[in-house]
């Protein structure tokens, strides 16, 4: 309740605010046009002077909710924040907001709004599942609200998970801060069941469960909202119809004016009782690369809430409406580097009328269709009928032009665009591709085009635009099924949709827009896991790049960014010149950009154990080999180098090139390239000089010889290992390095394993035969210690040399008086077990399986008792691996 012209002891307050009877705060009203900051000196004195009587009724003295109003004009402060300023709100809060915001200061007097709890600072962030990106647009956004910034914008990468950092964002400030509820904002309404997905599955670090267990989660739908609802997602355009008071059509239905942002005015909205301003706490506006600052952007200040902007191609006019406070950057550079994304490269597709138009001769007959009903008519030209390429889609469809275009790629697919990778089989999968065209009667004629050319079927290729029934369901056939091929689409799945199979982005709209553009192209931008994308595309073994295929110019415009890490083909320059370029700080900025590049496909295709040995040999993962390369494809990275003066293009390189210096791990990310190199000779003809039979022993002969070799090449480090063997310490850094040698010897130019090695021994007879017999890493100690002359007569499998050497131990243990019980012994056999098969036995290895059945490292105390438990493990190691 109001009331109107109230004395207060220092004089009188154009209105007083009661709830549930009790003076709250004051309107300080003021005539349209007066400057409102002004005032707040009056508005403050009538808070704070009040007369006994009101003092009585007052909740706080002074009143905490104080107003300044022209009416066209409101501003609102709220004295229980810390360091209180006023804020510009659309209208006045309703009664039951203030009395929701008084419960809480009651049960909190400490912290007791939104922005005092923001101030405080939220608890630690758990970082598990986060990203390190992810991790710092968390604590930037959170820095950014403790210093009540009311607009915060995110920049994050195309597929850097940026609704996963809003969902984690969200459930912090619900569950930490008290948020009354957040509104997403989506780019289009498809997107809104993606974003559902991620509310609904997120796992709460810290407790455990999802977050829809936690808090309602809605999508925006029909006349309201939930009164329970803590999340609500919808699109701007729904939120709009939803404030003027329309039906909101269901979610699940999708209708092109309710995703185009094409209107022929501001959109202009007005107070609705029903929605206050006070609705939400939060706005995260998704993809906000769009211009709904211009048009649109009174539907986002109609909220008292703060406005969190995400997106991967900010533009002059989103830092201008998040007042230049961008408090997280991760750049698609830096993503690739991070094996977030991968890279790409462009293939240009030139044609006659493509590039230059064409003219059609007066007198032909030419179909004619009417955009709107499709219904086709044939006339006849009365003039000649010229027209442009940038009229192709548009105003004119070229068949021959389309033809060809599409028949190129189809003729070039596997010879040129994706062309065989060495160690890759031939591919027979046309890579799943998503064009884009310029409308819907373009879309039309594509994929008519397209299934002729390929000579496909309906299911090959589909059209996904909101003429199309079922999308979702279309969306998920091109994500998940095998069948669907090519997608074609207008505008409905440019941005945002994550289809992480896609190898290819055809272009055949002329975008003007840069940050249409990279949205597009972000499209194939996302990295994914060899097996998932062999579920669709079964003969491509991993996606370390994707390929934008440009059919009408788009990336010859200086507007857009269409340069890929990888500046120079493998023809043009080898990973091997590249290597050792780095290696003598010779590279240039380009060269060094390429070999980030190189590095970044070669970290999708190799093994796990091949990237841990990388990162063992040079000290970091390679992700930041790569991240530190790549900055010489960094603008603002050049651009402080250039800077610092003559000379800053070396020191750029230097430095970038720092992680290579070691010759070792040059060599070794060589030797792994070429592990999963196979090349083909298409050149050389061959000529027969033998055809027999070659006897087994003369290869085996050439594997010992050659092993004995390497053992004396690699004397010194192999005779560490041996002593690091026997001394029976360290047994998982034995072993490991066991396994390390094991995997080194298994690639070119030996490509050895132990069950070979072995093999060639038993052939010779240099130790016997044993049929069934597989060998492991821990084997190869005994051929060491043979070719080392460290032990006497033929190697002997190392589970047979360590079962002897356990009998005999026993035996000893025997004699001299040791009775073992049934218990004992089980633990004693199965650290029998532990050594035959890792080399030694590390007194961690108790609290591992299976000792942890028994208890343990206690368990074993608990059997041996605390005083023998020792000499007894100490002294079986030793005999064990002596």
């Amino acid at each position: 309740m109001a009331v109107r012209e109230a004395h207060t002891a220092r004089g009188p307050a154009d209105y007083l605010l009661y709830v549930d009877r009790k003076l709250v705060g004051v309107v300080e009203a003021k005539r349209e046009g007066t400057a409102l900051r002004a005032v707040e000196g009056q508005s403050a004195r009538y808070a704070g002077g009040l007369t006994a009587s009101q003092q009585l009724q007052a909740w706080r003295i002074p009143l905490p909710f104080r107003y300044e109003t022209t009416a066209t004009e409101t501003h609102f402060t709220n004295t229980l924040d810390p360091n209180p300023r006023s804020r510009e709100v659309f209208s006045f809060h309703r009664p039951e907001t203030l009395a929701r915001w008084m419960r809480a200061a009651d049960e909190d007097p400490e912290t007791p709004t939104l922005r005092a709890k923001l101030h405080s600072g939220l608890p630690e962030l758990l970082t598990k599942g986060l990203r390190p990106a992810q991790e710092r647009a968390v604590k930037g956004l959170e820095q950014s609200l403790q210093r009540n910034e009311p607009r915060s914008l995110i920049q994050m990468a195309t597929g850097a998970g940026k609704t996963y950092t809003a969902v984690t964002s969200s459930y912090r400030l619900l569950k930490h801060a008290g948020a009354f509820r957040i509104l997403f904002l989506v780019d289009r309404n498809n997107l809104g069941k993606q974003a559902l997905t991620e509310f609904t599955n997120y796992v709460t670090p810290d407790d455990g469960r999802k977050f829809s267990e936690l808090f309602n989660v809605q999508r925006l739908a029909g006349a309201d909202m939930l009164g329970s609802s803590k999340v609500v997602i919808s699109t701007v355009q729904r939120l709009y119809a939803m404030l003027k008071g329309r039906d909101v059509p269901s979610p699940d239905a999708e209708y092109e004016e309710f995703d185009s942002y094409d209107v022929d005015e501001v959109v202009g909205v007005e107070y609705n009782p029903d929605v206050p301003p006070e609705t939400f706490d939060l706005i995260i506006v998704d993809e906000c690369h769009r211009s709904i600052y211009g048009l649109w952007r009174a539907v986002l200040e109609y909220f008292d809430a703060f406005v969190v902007g995400l997106t991967a191609t900010p533009v002059a006019q989103t830092f201008g409406f998040f007042h230049q406070n961008l408090v997280s950057e991760y750049t698609y550079t830096e993503a690739v580097a991070d094996g977030v994304n991968v890279d790409f490269n462009v293939y240009r597709i030139r044609t006659e009328i493509g590039e230059n138009g064409a003219t059609i001769p007066s007198g032909i007959v030419v179909p004619k269709l009417d955009r709107k009903t499709r219904e086709q008519r044939y006339e006849e030209l009365d003039d000649e009928y010229a027209y442009t390429s940038r009229q192709l889609g548009r105003k004119v469809v070229s068949k021959g032009q389309l033809k060809l275009v599409l028949e190129t790629f189809r003729d070039r697919l596997f010879t040129e665009i994706f062309a065989r990778q060495p160690g890759q089989p031939e591919r027979r999968y046309v890579p799943k591709t998503l064009i884009f065209a310029v409308d819907e009667n373009h879309a039309e004629e594509i994929v008519a085009t397209v299934r002729e050319v390929f000579n496909e079927s309906n299911e090959f290729c589909q059209k996904i635009t909101y003429t199309v029934k079922n999308s979702d369901k279309l969306i998920a056939a091109f994500r998940n099924s095998p069948e669907l091929r090519i997608a074609v689409t207008v505008n409905m799945i440019a941005t945002g949709t994550d289809i992480k199979p896609l190898e290819c982005v055809f272009f055949l709209n002329e975008v003007k827009s840069w940050a249409m553009f990279e949205q597009m192209k972000g499209r194939g931008a996302r990295s994914i896991d060899p097996d998932e994308l062999r579920s669709v595309t079964p003969d491509v073994a991993a996606k370390d790049r994707f390929i934008l295929v440009d059919a009408v110019g788009v990336t010859d415009s200086e507007r857009v960014d269409a340069s890929p890490l990888e500046k120079q083909t493998e023809k043009q320059i080898s990973l091997a010149k590249l290597l050792k370029k780095a290696g003598t700080l010779g590279l240039s900025l380009d060269e060094a950009s390429t070999l980030a590049s190189r590095i970044s496909r070669l970290d999708k295709q190799i093994t796990p154990e091949e990237r841990a040995e990388l990162e063992q040999l040079g000290g970091r993962p390679l992700t930041e080999v790569v991240r530190s390369l790549s900055r010489c494809n960094d603008p603002d990275a050049i651009e402080e180098a250039r800077r610092s003066g003559p000379g800053w293009e070396h020191r750029l390189i230097e430095k970038a090139a720092e992680p290579l210096a070691d010759p070792e791990f040059r060599q070794r990310l060589l030797d792994i390239r070429r592990a999963h190199d196979v090349v083909y000779d298409e050149v050389n003809p061959d000529a027969l000089l033998e055809a027999g039979g070659v006897e087994r022993s003369k290869i085996a002969e050439r594997v010992v010889t050659s092993w004995a070799a390497y053992v004396q090449e690699h004397k010194d480090e192999l005779t560490a290992l041996e002593i690091a063997y026997r001394s029976g310490q360290s047994g998982r850094e034995v072993y490991r390095q066991l396994k390390e040698l094991s995997s080194r010897l298994a690639r070119p130019p030996y490509q050895w394993t132990p069950d070979r090695l072995w093999e060639a021994y038993e052939i010779l007879g240099k130790t016997a035969a044993r049929p069934g017999v597989r060998y492991g890493a821990a084997d190869l100690i005994q051929l060491i210690r043979y070719e080392l002359r460290l032990v006497d007569g033929e190697p002997r499998p190392h589970r047979s040399v360590i079962e002897e050497r356990f009998a005999a131990w026993l035996a000893r243990q025997e004699q001299a008086g040791v009775r073992f019980t049934g218990g004992q012994v089980w633990w004693l056999e199965r650290i029998r077990d532990v050594v035959a098969t890792s080399a030694t036995f590390d007194h961690n290895d108790l609290d591992e399986v299976p000792f942890t059945e028994r208890g343990g490292t206690d368990g074993f105390l608990r059997a041996f008792g605390d005083d023998n438990a020792e000499t007894i493990l100490t002294d079986l190691n030793r005999d064990l691996t002596a």
